[in-house]
């Protein structure tokens, strides 16, 4: 990507842990197209991942916040603002997590203390994260703001649990508090619906594997990788998106329009 599209841009990434993960990934790409941002993640993801090789790799700053809690988003805003100087130009909510699927509950025998835990980290703090950003005029106008999804908002994937759900809301809150930041703000909010992707975050979904080939075979043009997510991030995070608010994107190389590929029916032929 040789095209500096966000120079001059600053803004915020959530949820790198490691080189496999998208918003390691989109970091990488934010930084080739020009761009500025504070480096942020949960204080107990510090000791599972590699944060502190992508601050060096990309000159960014770490400023570690729990997404659930106000006072650290607030002070995460605070001091990103203050430190790149200005107003945010860009945001990427990567944050996801279900302790029924770490621990192999079935969705059918849900631990509801366990199913909330999950929605916080990864919907509601979403609405907490544009609360605060919002309430503290922090956004430039035009500017953009992502959060990453799945198919299994709309569509069902057994093995997938409440993670669904947790997807779902996030969509709402993006349609509903992007209408007020698009009247108010002249801010943009959108998610961007991925493929299956292989990162460690992906890899605690039993049967992943198996969604990930059922995926590539669907897709007319395969799965899209989390190198492709963050190259689609940087062109979201560009103006040359403007006007695009309140979506869902389906990032996925088509497989979210396809009843059945011919490969499948094939397979199915040959069982």
């Amino acid at each position: 990507m040789s095209h500096k599209i966000l120079e001059g841009k600053k803004g915020i990434i959530f949820g790198a842990l490691d080189n496999q993960s998208i918003a390691w990934k989109t970091a990488e790409a934010v930084k080739e197209a020009g761009g500025e941002f504070v480096l942020t993640n949960a204080p107990v993801a510090f000791r599972m991942g590699t944060i502190n090789d992508l601050a060096e790799k990309t000159g960014s700053k770490i400023i570690p916040a729990d997404a659930t809690k106000m006072e650290d988003l607030e002070n995460l805003i605070d001091q990103s603002v203050s430190h790149l100087a200005g107003k945010l130009d860009f945001i990427l909510h990567s944050i996801g997590m279900s302790v029924n699927v770490r621990k192999g509950r079935n969705y059918t025998d849900l631990n509801y203390d366990w199913m909330t835990k999950g929605w916080d980290v990864s919907s509601v703090s979403f609405h907490k994260l544009l609360q605060t950003l919002y309430q503290k005029d922090a956004m430039n106008p035009w500017g953009s703001i992502l959060a990453l999804s799945y198919i299994a908002a709309q569509r069902t994937f057994p093995n997938y649990n409440d993670m669904a759900d947790n997807k779902a809301y996030l969509e709402s809150i993006a349609r509903s508090f992007g209408y007020f930041f698009g009247k108010n703000k002249k801010v943009r909010v959108n998610t961007i619906s991925q493929s299956p992707t292989l990162t460690t975050a992906g890899k605690g979904v039993k049967g992943l594997d198996g969604f990930l080939s059922y995926a590539d075979q669907t897709a007319p043009l395969g799965n899209a990788s989390a190198e492709d997510c963050a190259k689609y991030s940087v062109m979201m995070f560009s103006d040359y998106t403007k006007k695009v608010t309140l979506q869902n994107l389906f990032h996925d190389g088509g497989f979210s329009n396809v009843g059945v590929s011919q490969e499948i029916i094939d397979a199915l032929e040959k069982g």
